[in-house]
């Protein structure tokens, strides 16, 4: 037998009459990221001991801007945080592309250039994580859109009567395209990572709010939290359990 995929979904237009449609099954389980929990990883075999998480492969960059803000954070970076600090003389020195020519973060030891690995004095993990909160900011400002979204995915759709549906979900593997299908291991795919005492829309706030905007955001907040567990139909990887 197949898991049951079935999924709860919420709905409603906001104020300039965009619908919007929110995944109410991970936004109220307890998922968490488990990188420093014993994440497997995204490769081809599980290495938590390694403490990539998704890190493994260069960040693809949504666009220009994401790239440019990158590097702006890039070069606020000191040594103490980042691993491979290096001089930022210009885009190519973090950026590069991939085969198919797409904007990515350069590796360094294949992983990220900005993943600091175990045993660096100043911390694993992502060195713009660290570098914005020393400097008292939010992550997501420092890093590219792809690592602070995840595990949401907002889509858009306009209608031939350009009304626009937006819809927010959980991250699955198959987004990542064809790449997607050589990961040993996939979070919201596995129980592992389902392990936070608060549900996704507490815990991913400013995700969320940077995501939908602040007025959608609130009501959505609103109409979740009239929900009685009862009514709420559990993760599928819980309800294997």
């Amino acid at each position: 037998m197949t898991l049951d995929d079935s999924h709860q979904w919420l709905s409603f237009d906001d104020s300039a009459g965009n619908t919007w449609m929110f995944d109410v099954t991970f936004l109220t389980s307890n998922w968490s990221c488990v990188w420093d929990r014993g994440c497997p990883g995204i490769g081809d075999a599980p290495a938590p001991e390694r403490q990539e998480g998704c890190c493994s492969y260069g960040a693809h960059l949504a666009d220009d801007a994401d790239g440019e803000r990158v590097v702006a954070a890039a070069r606020r970076l000191r040594a103490e945080h980042w691993q491979h600090h290096r001089p930022i003389g210009d885009a190519s020195a973090v950026i590069g592309a991939d085969a198919d020519g797409d904007a990515v973060t350069v590796l360094a030891d294949d992983a990220c250039v900005f993943l600091n690995r175990p045993g660096f004095e100043g911390g694993a993990g992502c060195a713009l994580h660290q570098g914005a909160l020393a400097a008292g900011e939010r992550p997501l400002d420092w890093k590219p859109e792809v690592c602070w979204q995840l595990p949401l995915r907002l889509e858009f759709h306009d209608d031939d009567n350009d009304h626009t549906t937006f819809t927010l979900r959980e991250w699955k593997q198959r987004d990542w395209g064809t790449g997607g299908d050589e990961f040993h291991w996939w979070c919201t795919a596995d129980d592992l990572a389902f392990v936070d005492v608060e549900p996704v829309y507490r815990t991913l706030v400013d995700e969320l709010a940077e995501l939908v905007g602040r007025e959608v955001y609130d009501r959505l907040v609103e109409h979740l939290d009239q929900l009685r567990p009862e009514h709420i139909l559990a993760h599928p990887v819980l309800r294997k359990r």
